[in-house]
C-alpha cells in the first residue's frame, strides 16, 4: 500500500476503539490496536521505521474490529498476536498472556491467579492489573478461607497449615470445615467474579467497621484500601468478556442487512478471553424480517460441522423456530439479552458487522481453482518416522478454513521405509472407516496429502479400493506445488487458497511429528533407569517437561507437583540425572 491507500483506506474507519490487521493477501503482517481508529492509521501513511515502512509497503489490503473499550482493544491484540504470530509483530510480542482467575475442578476447590489454566477448571479474566488480581484473591480468602496450596501440599495433611493460622484458609484439608459448607464459600467467590460486588464487598465491609470500633485503627484502614479495589473491581473494564460460570466458549453474533446482501459478524469468547473475530456475508433472504431471516440461515450453515459453544446470543431471536430447537438439543444456550454486559458484547457485534463486508473467501477461490464444490471440511494427512522405524501417520480437519482439533486423528502404521506405502495405509485405513460408517466424523470435501506425485498416487489407489470417492490433492513442499490427478498448478505466493492448503498440510505435518517423537520417548529414555519410576510416571514427566533435558532442569517443587513423584523419587531423579 502507498501513503494515499493508507490515508483512502483510514477514511473509512470509524471513530472507535479497536484493532486493525495490514494484510498481504490472506497473510496478516501486522496487528496493532487504537483508542481511534480513524486518528490511528494514517500514521503509517508516513512510517518513522524502516520495519514498518517495508511492512506497509508490501501490505495489499487492511483490516479491522471495533471493540467496545481500549482494554477490549488491548486484549484482542495480545491474543491475535499470540495466535495468528504476525511477522512484523516480532519485535512486540511479549511470551507472557495475560493473567486469569481460576477455580480449580476439585472437590475442594484452590484459587489462584494463572496465565496456563486448567481444562476443567472455572476462569474469569482476562485481567490487566496483576496487582488488583492478588489483592482480590487476598480479600477473598482472607473472607471465605479458600485454599491456595497446591495438591502436593494439600494432600496427606494431619494438621493445618500456616495458612490456617493466618485466617487465609479454613484448613478443609484436615476437616476443620466441612465439605458442603466450604463449596458455599467457593459460590461466593464464583458470585463476585460474575459481578456481584457485595459477595465480597459487604463481608469486608463489616469487618472494617467492627475494626474501626475496637479502634483498631489501622487494620480498619488496610481493610478500607482493600475494599476500594474490590469495589472498583468491577467498573474498571476488568470483568469477564462474556458467559456465565458454567459456559466456558461464546459465540456473540451480530447482522446488518444492506440492500440484497448481509454481514453476520461473529465474536468468539473461550474461558471469558475474547479470542477471535470474524465476518460472513451472505445472500439477503426474500422475507419481511430480513435479519432474523439471516441469523437463522447463518446458524445452520456455519455450525452444521462445526463444533458447538456453550451458549450463543444474539442481536435478534431467529425467524425459524426449528433453528432453536435444534441448537437446543444439541445442549447450545441460546440467548437474546436486552441489557447488560451481555447486550454490550452483541452490541459490539453489531458494529462489527456494519462495519464493512466480509473478507474474501479462501475457501470459494480454492474451489474455483480445482474445479469442484466449496471444499468446507478439508483433511489433511502426513507420515512421520525415523528411517522406517516408529512410523505414524496424522489425520488432520479444518472446517471453514480454521482447525478442528477435536477431529484430528493419528495412526500407528506398519514400520517400514517406504513413503508411499505408508501413505496407501494411511489413506486406507481413513477411507475405510469413512465408507463403513465407522468414523463419527463427517465424510471430507477434500483431502490435501503432504508430499508429491508419488504420495498423490498411493492415496488414490487407497481411495479406489475403497470406494470412497472424495477429491485428493497433494502439496509438494519444495515449489509448493499443487498437484491433482489432471494438471501440477503453481499459484501466486500470495494465493488466499494456496495459504488455506499450506496451513493444512503444515498442520498435518506437525501432528505427525509431534506423534513419532511421543513414540520415540515412550520407547527407551534415561528416566526408565531411576529407581521408583515406572512407565505411568515416566509418561507424566515427559508430557509435563516435554523432555528429558527439562526434567533435568526442572524445580524440585515443580516435580512434587507431578502425581507419583514424592520426596524420595525427586531425590533419585536429581541423583541419576
Amino acid at each position: 500500500m502507498d501513503a494515499s491507500g493508507v490515508r483512502e483506506r483510514a477514511a473509512d474507519l470509524p471513530r472507535e476503539p479497536g484493532i486493525y490487521q495490514f494484510l498481504d493477501g490472506d497473510t496478516v503482517l501486522y496487528v496493532g490496536k487504537a483508542v481511534d481508529l480513524r486518528d490511528r492509521v494514517p500514521s503509517y501513511a508516513d512510517p518513522r521505521s524502516a520495519r514498518v515502512r517495508r511492512m506497509v509497503d508490501r501490505a495489499d489490503a487492511l483490516d479491522f474490529a471495533v471493540t467496545d473499550t481500549e482494554t477490549q482493544a488491548l486484549l484482542l491484540e495480545a491474543n491475535l498476536i499470540k495466535r495468528l504470530t504476525p511477522r512484523f509483530n516480532v519485535r512486540l510480542k511479549d511470551d507472557k498472556s495475560y493473567p486469569l482467575v481460576q477455580l480449580t475442578a476439585h472437590a475442594i476447590p484452590r484459587i489462584e491467579a494463572t496465565r496456563d489454566p486448567d481444562e476443567a477448571a472455572t476462569v474469569f479474566g482476562p485481567f490487566t492489573d496483576k496487582g488488583r488480581i492478588d489483592t482480590v484473591i487476598k480479600a477473598i480468602r482472607e473472607t471465605y478461607g479458600l485454599r491456595g496450596c497446591s495438591d502436593h501440599k494439600y494432600e496427606g495433611r494431619d494438621r493445618p497449615c500456616l495458612d490456617y493460622e493466618m485466617g487465609l484458609c479454613s484448613a478443609p484439608c484436615t476437616g476443620e470445615i466441612d465439605g458442603t459448607s466450604y463449596r458455599e464459600d467457593v459460590e461466593s467467590a464464583v458470585r463476585f467474579f460474575e459481578g456481584e460486588t457485595g459477595a465480597l464487598a459487604d463481608p469486608l465491609r463489616r469487618e472494617m467497621e467492627a475494626a474501626a470500633q475496637a479502634q483498631e485503627f489501622e487494620r480498619a484502614a488496610n481493610i478500607r484500601d482493600r475494599l476500594d479495589v474490590v469495589e472498583a473491581f468491577h467498573g474498571g473494564g476488568e470483568e469477564a468478556v462474556a458467559g456465565r460460570s458454567d459456559e466456558r466458549v461464546v459465540d456473540v453474533l451480530g447482522a446488518a442487512v444492506e440492500g440484497e446482501s448481509a454481514v453476520v459478524a461473529r465474536l468468539h469468547s473461550d474461558r471469558g478471553q475474547l479470542v477471535d473475530r470474524s465476518r460472513h456475508s451472505l445472500a439477503t433472504p426474500e422475507a419481511e424480517d430480513r435479519v432474523a431471516e439471516v441469523l437463522s440461515a447463518f446458524l445452520v450453515q456455519y455450525y452444521a460441522e462445526r463444533e458447538f459453544p456453550d451458549a450463543v446470543l444474539l442481536s435478534e431471536r431467529p425467524a425459524d423456530e426449528d433453528v432453536l430447537a435444534w441448537l437446543e438439543t444439541e445442549g447450545v444456550a441460546v440467548r437474546v439479552p436486552g441489557a447488560g454486559r451481555e447486550a454490550t458484547l452483541v452490541d459490539l457485534a453489531l458494529k462489527n458487522a456494519r462495519s464493512g463486508p466480509a473478507r474474501r473467501d479462501e475457501l470459494s477461490a480454492l474451489a474455483d481453482a480445482l474445479g469442484i464444490d466449496r471444499p468446507e471440511r478439508i483433511e489433511g494427512f502426513d507420515v512421520s518416522h525415523a528411517q522406517g522405524k516408529q512410523v505414524v501417520g496424522s489425520n488432520v480437519c479444518f472446517i471453514g478454513g480454521s482447525a478442528q482439533t477435536e477431529d484430528y486423528r493419528r495412526k500407528k502404521l506398519t514400520d517400514r521405509n517406504d513413503d508411499y506405502a505408508n501413505m496407501h495405509e494411511l489413506v486406507t485405513w481413513r477411507a475405510r472407516r469413512g465408507a463403513e460408517g465407522r468414523d463419527d466424523r463427517p465424510d471430507p470435501d477434500l483431502l490435501l496429502v503432504d508430499g508429491g506425485d508419488g504420495q498423490l498416487g498411493a492415496a488414490r489407489d487407497a481411495l479406489a479400493a475403497v470406494g470412497w470417492e472424495i477429491p485428493v490433492v497433494a502439496l509438494a513442499k519444495e515449489e509448493e506445488l499443487v498437484i491433482t490427478p489432471d494438471r501440477v498448478h503453481r499459484w501466486d505466493d500470495d494465493a488466499p487458497h494456496l495459504h488455506l492448503l499450506q496451513r493444512v498440510r503444515d498442520e498435518a505435518h506437525r501432528f505427525a511429528v509431534q506423534y513419532h517423537q511421543t513414540l520415540r520417548d515412550d520407547v527407551s529414555t534415561v528416566l526408565d533407569d531411576v529407581p521408583g519410576i515406572g512407565p505411568e510416571t515416566r509418561r507424566r514427566l515427559l508430557r509435563r517437561f516435554g523432555s528429558v533435558e527439562n526434567v533435568r532442569a526442572a524445580g524440585e517443587s515443580d516435580l512434587l507437583d507431578v502425581p507419583g513423584v514424592g520426596e524420595r523419587t525427586v531425590r533419585a531423579l536429581q541423583e541419576r540425572l
